[in-house]
């Protein structure tokens, strides 16, 4: 299980290439974990990084707080920015700082 507030770039990293859930009121909408970054040192311990999911064109997610399921990473809730878009869908970034 992943606690969002003390996450680490190598807790995200393992899960690279695997499918989350993002709950909606519409039902679920699967998203890839397809990159984790680092981005300095930021306040948190062991730095600043990112989480980039790739998504399906439709259904869109909106830019606002998700809750994200996976069966090792648990539920989490994240804020999801759609930062792109790509021929198979969308991206959505969460930036942990």
């Amino acid at each position: 299980m992943i606690d969002v507030i003390t996450a680490t770039v190598e807790q995200f990293a393992r899960f690279q290439d695997q499918d989350f859930e993002v709950i909606t009121d519409e039902g679920p909408i699967t998203l890839k974990l397809i990159e984790v970054s680092k981005l300095g040192s930021g306040e948190r311990e062991g730095g600043a990084f990112s989480v980039l999911w790739q998504g399906p064109e439709t259904p869109f997610v909106d830019q606002q707080t998700h809750r994200l399921k996976h069966p090792e990473a648990g539920e989490l809730a994240l804020f999801l920015v759609p930062v792109g878009q790509q021929d198979a869908g969308f991206q959505y970034e969460a930036v942990f700082t």
